[in-house]
């Protein structure tokens, strides 16, 4: 097995430490291998749409990176049929874009808001 380093935010790491011991992790690796798993089925799943599809996507975001939201948000005017933008207690943002659209503009958006450094959390549900 290979050995690989990455780089944490001391929030990020209590917040793995927390999940490794509240689900049952035997170590950080354990959990962090699992979450990959988790990522990569989400992603292989995401890449067999095809056609036509309708769903709701869910992001969430520091309120100081609106404009990151904003700048991905107006790129996909075509595929968002309704938003709902609303401020969280905790500084943060979420938002709810009801999406319409082929499968491959709906797959780009949610590329675009994965990469993105300044989107804490992005998920697609499908109707």
């Amino acid at each position: 097995m290979a050995i690989i380093s990455i780089s944490l935010s001391e929030q990020l790491l209590k917040d793995l430490d927390m999940l490794q011991k509240t689900l049952g992790f035997s170590g950080r690796s354990d959990a962090i291998r699992a979450a990959i798993r988790t990522l990569i089925a989400e992603h292989k799943s995401r890449s067999r749409l095809s056609g036509l599809i309708e769903g709701v996507l869910l992001v969430v975001n520091p309120e100081k990176s609106n404009e990151a939201v904003s700048a991905i948000r107006h790129k996909f005017n075509d595929i968002i049929r309704t938003e709902l933008h609303n401020h969280l207690e905790s500084g943060k943002c979420l938002y709810l874009f009801v999406v319409k659209g082929d499968a491959e503009r709906i797959q780009k958006i949610m590329q675009l808001l994965e990469a993105s450094k300044k989107i804490e959390y992005s998920k697609l549900f499908l109707s």
